[in-house]
């Protein structure tokens, strides 16, 4: 069965960290574009950081501006999965958090994380709440 898990949510204070992960099962995500997007009570849906697949050693990655400096995505080829750690975490920053991959061509990082394509597989999500 083909499905992304995402794991690492949960509540903690202002400036502080969490990690989250992004696990892929039956299919690589090595060969996908990923992207983490985040969805705030009574808000749009917004693309945080996006990477590309896995190109050898080397891939690309993108930040939504409010995130840049404090999130940084990265991938693991062996565990077939994609991490990203937040750093500094703000208030703001609170909402569910969930992965997706496409197995497609797309443009530019920026557009995929502008949600300008379909993707192809999403997680279920995982509640990040930053507060004191």
């Amino acid at each position: 069965q083909v499905q992304l898990v995402e794991s690492g949510g949960g509540l903690v204070q202002p400036g502080e960290s969490l990690r989250l992960s992004c696990v892929g099962s039956g299919f690589g995500l090595t060969y996908y574009a990923i992207g983490w997007f985040r969805q705030a009570p009574g808000k749009e849906r917004e693309g945080v950081s996006c990477v590309s697949a896995l190109a050898g050693s080397t891939y690309y990655t993108y930040y939504l501006d409010s995130v840049k400096g404090r999130f940084t995505v990265s991938r693991d080829k062996a565990r077939n999965m994609v991490y990203l750690q937040m750093n500094n975490l703000l208030p703001e920053d609170t909402a569910v958090y969930y992965c997706a991959a496409l197995n497609g061509p797309y443009s530019t990082l920026q557009r995929l994380c502008a949600q300008e394509y379909s993707m192809t597989y999403w997680g279920k999500g995982t509640l990040v709440t930053v507060s004191t």
